[in-house]
């Protein structure tokens, strides 16, 4: 199992997606789905540092609060 902090080139296994709202331009963050059932989180600008690993209830909050806009405020 990973832990938050785990360098994130260091998860092998990983398969890192995007956004394809990305524009390229190297800030983005990336997911990558573990062979433990939990969701690792990078910054596209550092593919080296360190992950974050959630749970996929985690997530899934998080997600649900981004699309019903509870963070919009933060980008205004």
């Amino acid at each position: 199992m990973y832990e938050n902090g785990t360098p994130a080139d260091g998860i092998a296994e990983a398969a890192w997606i995007r956004s394809a709202a990305s524009v390229g331009e190297g800030n983005c963050v990336e997911l990558a789905a573990l062979p433990d059932g939990g969701i690792a989180v990078r910054n596209s600008r550092f593919p080296a540092g360190p992950a974050l690993v959630y749970t996929r209830a985690e997530l899934a909050a998080f997600l649900t609060g981004a699309k019903s806009g509870e963070f919009d405020f933060l980008t205004d």
